[in-house]
């Protein structure tokens, strides 16, 4: 059960403002945030001297792939389901204690995966799920090598896509997630870097499917999130209504105007490409796959500070693979390059709660929203580093309420 908990001489960080509000107290009750101030009291709580440590809400990563324990994707659709649950569900209990509280998953888990944490048999954080993300034949998610004809799409496959044509097959295939309860439907707009035979400046699937699949989700009160890279691919699909562009390493302005005025998202994962160029091949890169990352690698820094210097909606995002996700928290060092670390913070809290519908409960500490809360020791603000290492700063999550790692002391 969640426990009743009333923090004091807290520095809570206002996420929305961009600011330390020194001595404070906060009131959980419910699961929830009962109460914020200075005076707050609460005769049935249990007390929690912060000693002026930092309280702040949990953290949001809107592009993570739970099944991905391995960057070779391709073989992935061959691996047991009960292999692949337990391997995601290890992953998921270690990005709780790294201090995400919520997690978007554009591309591999499903219904099972999210009941699972929402239940409580596995610990993780909460997870808004797209199911299979979908691809036309021949592209992002089209692991099939050019010798091969058939392929598996079964629902219980653990591979991250789905593979589609024509208007009539896409509107099925979007419908399909959309009966699983997935959150949102996410396509590929463009080629990538983890699949066998597409080009990183191909465009993918025609106007009328990316239309089509816009309308399935929005009559299930859903949105699209779309895979691209090239500004011509990202252009194409936020003018057929696609809400949320990931990754975007090679938008330009003209996509940056686009963004603003259908105010749709931008999810940059930038610490992937990285971790990809110094240690993809250990974790099954291929060398062609290595070659597609290298046209991708520095733009996406140059794009980041474009897009945040209009003023587009940007969330944090990681998309790292196999054993390179234990570099998760390496975005936020990777942004604050050319972002102020509110603004990368606010990545991670507010704007990442606003995509996912969820402004209200999740992303910032006041009253109604869910009890998320990390503690840490130092002032991130100041110093971004202070979320990188969580061994030595992150000292609590409490996730609905409840403790995660760390105690109550």
């Amino acid at each position: 059960m969640p426990e009743t908990v009333l923090f004091v001489n807290a520095a809570v960080l206002d996420t929305a403002a961009g600011v330390l509000v020194p001595g404070q107290r906060v009131l959980v009750r419910d699961g929830e945030i009962a109460a914020v101030g200075a005076d707050v009291e609460a005769a049935d709580a249990k007390t929690v001297d912060l000693g002026g440590k930092t309280l702040m809400p949990g953290l949001i990563d809107c592009h993570v792939h739970v099944n991905a324990h391995t960057a070779e994707l391709s073989g992935l659709g061959d691996e047991s389901p009960a292999y692949v649950a337990v391997k995601a569900a290890i992953e998921l209990r270690e990005m709780l204690h790294r201090g995400f509280t919520t997690v978007r998953d554009p591309g591999g888990a499903d219904f099972g995966i999210h009941d699972a944490v929402a239940e409580g048999l596995i610990d993780g954080p909460r997870i808004f799920f797209g199911g299979k993300a979908l691809s036309q034949t021949g592209g992002h998610v089209d692991m099939r090598p050019r010798g091969r004809s058939v392929s598996d799409d079964h629902q219980c496959c653990p591979g991250l896509g789905l593979v589609c044509d024509g208007v009539d097959g896409v509107r099925k295939a979007a419908r399909e997630q959309l009966r699983t309860g997935a959150h949102h439907v996410k396509i590929m707009l463009s080629g990538g870097v983890a699949s066998p035979t597409d080009r990183i400046d191909s465009t993918q699937f025609s106007l009328d499917e990316i239309r089509a699949i816009v309308e399935e989700a929005q009559a299930a009160n859903r949105y699209v999130a779309g895979h691209a890279y090239t500004a011509r691919a990202i252009n194409r699909g936020l003018e057929a209504g696609v809400r949320s562009i990931e990754h975007g390493n090679l938008l330009d302005e003209s996509s940056v105007e686009l963004f603003l005025e259908h105010d749709a998202f931008l999810v940059p994962t930038l610490v992937t490409y990285r971790r990809m160029s110094i240690e993809g091949a250990e974790y099954g890169l291929s060398q062609a796959n290595l070659a597609k990352n290298e046209l991708v690698l520095d733009a996406g820094l140059r794009a980041l500070e474009l897009a945040h210097n209009a003023g587009v909606n940007l969330c944090y995002g990681s998309d790292l693979l196999g054993g390179m996700r234990r570099h998760q928290l390496d975005e936020f060092t990777i942004r604050g390059a050319v972002v102020p670390a509110a603004d990368v913070i606010r990545s991670a809290t507010v704007t990442a709660a606003r995509l996912l519908g969820e402004e209200d409960r999740i992303g910032r500490i006041v009253p109604g929203a869910r009890a998320d809360l990390l503690v840490v020791d130092g002032d991130p603000l100041a110093d971004l580093a202070v979320l990188t290492d969580p061994e030595a700063h992150l000292k609590l999550v409490m996730q609905g309420g409840k403790v995660k790692a760390g105690a109550l002391d």
